[in-house]
């Protein structure tokens, strides 16, 4: 064998989205790209800001010494302080460049988080429906990945994630504005999640820390917006990126954002770091970094994608699909008329529409 058996499961259990992406190559070479209607990946199509593409010149055509040598792991200390000044308005809480780290995207952020955190057999619980990649990253740091149900609706469910929560709990991971099904968890949603948190820190006598994964912070609907986290719960850590926010998931630039209430924060900060660098990331692209410097608080255009969501939901509806109407995000998750959903992925792919189960 020239892989590991573990590798090997991995790649059996994340075949069908390789499989819909390379079956839509074949469909596309076939009828044509045109003719071929694939909703099988998260791939922002709208263009970055008009911003983004002027920084990219300017900042390419300066002559700044040591502008490509290694920086500190966390990032540029202008770009931190660029960010935490954002986020301390949106969060309604005082944060410091040094509760900032730049990473390479969310993903980059995510394992740092994991690896930083985790001893071999704690728990991270994790909702369901969820970005399928969360188990893996779980795993990569010795973690035990826990499911627990949310409401009808995909709200949370405290009662359910209560029950979950042990002594072996580490982290809960949300993901709001949520990959797939575009729902924003309120903010007494939040307010009480906290309050759970704090409820079982005290019970056993350990942190337990809310990690929440937005990408899609920017990317909310119908005046909805997605509450802050850092000021609500004390052990909160937020991990993101400018991948959908600027249309640019390629770059694999991100950040992670530390609430100034995490009990030994200097600690945690230092543990980041060393993670940074020792996972193989080093440090987040630095002419990136310069680049989203200058970008705080512009993003991609959020009506393009409104009427992508109000054409598709309006059309679902008068087939007869049954669905929430996604909040945030760029993703459906109807519910399949059929209930074998391969079955279903299937005959859409016959009509040459690729979507997953």
């Amino acid at each position: 064998m020239t892989i590991s058996r573990k590798v090997e499961g991995f790649m059996s259990k994340s075949s069908w989205i390789r499989r819909m992406f390379e079956d839509g190559i074949k469909l596309k070479e076939k009828y044509g790209a045109e003719n071929v209607f694939d909703f099988s990946l998260g791939n922002p199509n709208v263009a970055p800001p008009d911003r983004f593409r002027e920084l990219l010149s300017e900042i390419a055509g300066e002559s700044v010494p040591g502008a490509h040598k290694y920086m500190p792991n966390v990032g540029y200390a202008r770009t931190r302080a660029e960010i935490a000044a954002h986020l301390s308005g949106e969060h309604s809480v005082a944060l410091s460049p040094e509760h900032v780290i730049m990473t390479c995207g969310a993903g980059g952020a995510l394992n740092v988080v994991f690896k930083t955190l985790l001893d071999p057999g704690e728990e991270v619980i994790i909702l369901k429906p969820f970005f399928a990649e969360y188990t893996f990253y779980v795993d990569n740091h010795g973690g035990t990945s826990v499911f627990v149900e949310t409401n009808e609706d995909f709200s949370l469910n405290l009662d359910a994630i209560e029950r979950v929560v042990t002594e072996k709990t580490k982290i809960i991971l949300i993901n709001s504005p949520n990959n797939p099904t575009g729902k924003i968890y309120d903010e007494e949603s939040i307010r009480g999640l906290s309050l759970l948190i704090e409820k079982k820190e005290r019970e056993y006598g350990k942190e337990i820390y809310l990690v929440s994964d937005e990408p899609y912070s920017a990317i909310a609907y119908d005046g909805i917006k997605v509450p802050g986290i850092l000021g609500a719960c004390k052990n909160s850590i937020i991990v993101t990126s400018y991948s959908k926010s600027l249309s640019i998931p390629g770059e694999r630039i991100g950040y992670i954002a530390l609430s100034p209430g995490i009990s030994d924060i200097d600690k945690l900060i230092g543990g980041i770091a060393l993670c940074n660098r020792i996972l193989g990331f080093v440090n987040a692209p630095a002419f990136m970094q310069r680049i989203v410097e200058r970008m705080q608080g512009i993003y991609v255009d959020i009506e393009h994608y409104r009427r992508k969501r109000d054409l598709l939901c309006d059309g679902l509806w008068k087939a007869g699909f049954e669905f929430e109407k996604p909040e945030g995000a760029f993703y459906l998750f109807p519910r399949t008329p059929i209930d074998d959903d391969v079955e279903f992925v299937r005959a859409l792919q016959e009509k040459n529409i690729l979507v997953v189960p």
